[in-house]
């Protein structure tokens, strides 16, 4: 048996340049996923995909990132998280320079797709360096309040730089600043990380891939009905085949010596209600910043640019809310914080129509929403991976990552079927009703975060 945690010894990193290098590397991520919501329309005009298609852009970079994100985490835990780190930073930023330059959809979905894995990567290893580096408490809740203001505050204003780079740029453009992006990350990983593991074992490549076709179905089938209904063969055959493929991968988890998803980090009701909330939480999100984006511009007329802008409100309360989370997790705790962020959701927006007044249609609900996007992710990552074990922590973190991609990539096809059987209506009615989606996301994950997440805390 080994240690928990082998680590480096040659030197001692300074946990703050860690943090640096943990947020940068993950606002790289929320850039790429800005550029891409912004970018939809001109990314469908200038390739010549519809609705459907489109939702593929999004689709094919969520489910590559959350179907891989187990076997990029238990390869982390052997492989060493720096090297993975790197290997991951490498290859988004390769892919980020084939999408710059794709002439077709199927070139540009493909490069997606190999972005997600390069994601994937980066990911757990990120949250593994937070769990090592910063013990559970006042020190891990700060930097988990760092991390929830990079992935808020960093979305709405990467949301504006996204506006910028479409409207007077080119989409291009978006994603080839990863590339000097991620050169530099790769060359200060290099420089200041330590490396890190915390076991021996076997890479579980069959249950990784078998998981990912199961949830690649599962959303194919599901978007599929958008175009053909749900009597469509091919449809119900992908939801046949991704019921079978997931069942599959949970009797191989139960069975095997080194899982990829070891079943007993979901003995805790509390985690499991994290877990859950979490899908709702970046359903909701990712269903406002791709729906949101197509009503500003397309229905009220807005340039790429002005459309970003009307964001702003959301990125104040967002790093408002944001820089306070350690004090307010003293005063509410974890559970009640999550359940207060949970319920800024976003059946105000769905009221808007194509004579909106932005100031009050517009700018005030977003207020709601920065309040909810700041709160809202500290509480759910510090939940999600409480009481793990140590030579569970990469898993745990998976399972975050995986509740946090699958999440969006799953309600985001479900929202894509509720806007396309909106058909026969208006735009500005089908948005509408799809924004008003989002707002239910959210208050499921408010129910669930009530009924799993806060009794528990309540306990003395």
């Amino acid at each position: 048996m080994v240690a928990d945690y082998v680590m480096d010894e040659r030197r001692v990193t300074s946990p703050g340049a860690v943090l640096s290098i943990i947020l940068i590397t993950y606002l790289l991520i929320v850039l790429d996923l800005c550029i891409a919501y912004t970018g939809m329309p001109e990314i469908a005009a200038d390739l010549g995909m519809g609705p459907v298609e489109l939702s593929w852009v999004q689709n094919a970079y969520l489910l590559c990132f959350g179907g891989f994100l187990l076997l990029s985490a238990r390869a982390g835990d052997l492989f060493w998280f720096k090297r993975t780190l790197l290997s991951g930073i490498f290859l988004f930023a390769v892919s980020s320079l084939v999408i710059g330059f794709a002439g077709s959809p199927v070139e540009l979905i493909a490069a997606r797709a190999v972005q997600g894995v390069g994601a994937s990567i980066i990911a757990p290893s990120v949250f593994f360096l937070i769990a090592v580096n910063f013990p559970e408490g006042e020190p891990r809740n700060k930097a988990l309040a760092w991390y929830s203001m990079v992935a808020g505050v960093g979305s709405s204003l990467d949301m504006v730089l996204g506006g910028f780079f479409a409207g007077a740029l080119s989409w291009r453009v978006g994603f080839l600043v990863n590339v000097p992006i991620g050169a530099a990350l790769w060359l200060a990983g290099w420089i200041v990380l330590d490396n890190t593991r915390h076991g021996v074992g076997r890479l579980d490549v069959a249950g990784a891939i078998i998981s990912t076709v199961g949830m690649a179905s599962f959303v194919w089938g599901i978007v599929r009905t958008a175009d053909h209904g749900w009597s469509d063969p091919s449809a119900l055959l992908a939801l046949v085949v991704a019921v079978a493929m997931l069942s599959l991968f949970v009797r191989l988890q139960a069975r095997t010596s080194d899982p990829l998803l070891p079943l007993d980090i979901f003995n805790s009701r509390v985690r499991v209600g994290a877990y859950l909330a979490r899908m709702c939480f970046l359903g909701g999100a990712v269903g406002f910043f791709f729906f949101e984006t197509q009503f500003l511009q397309r229905v009220l007329g807005f340039s790429p640019v002005e459309a970003d802008f009307c964001f702003l409100p959301m990125t104040v309360l967002t790093f408002a809310t944001a820089v306070f989370v350690p004090r307010l997790t003293l005063l509410f705790g974890n559970a009640m914080l999550l359940c207060l962020s949970m319920a800024a959701n976003l059946f105000w927006l769905s009221l808007a129509g194509p004579d909106a007044v932005v100031w009050r249609d517009i700018a005030l609900p977003m207020v709601l929403v920065g309040i909810g996007n700041g709160g809202g992710l500290g509480p759910l990552t510090v939940v999600g991976v409480a009481g793990v074990s140590g030579r569970n922590q990469g898993a745990a973190s998976g399972a975050v990552n995986v509740a946090h991609q699958l999440g969006g990539s799953l309600d985001l096809s479900i929202l894509v079927t509720i806007f396309a059987s909106e058909a026969g209506a208006p735009l500005w009615q089908q948005l509408s009703a799809t924004i008003f989606a989002t707002g239910i996301l959210l208050a499921l994950g408010l129910i669930f975060a009530a009924v799993l997440i806060l009794p528990a805390a309540r306990r003395p």
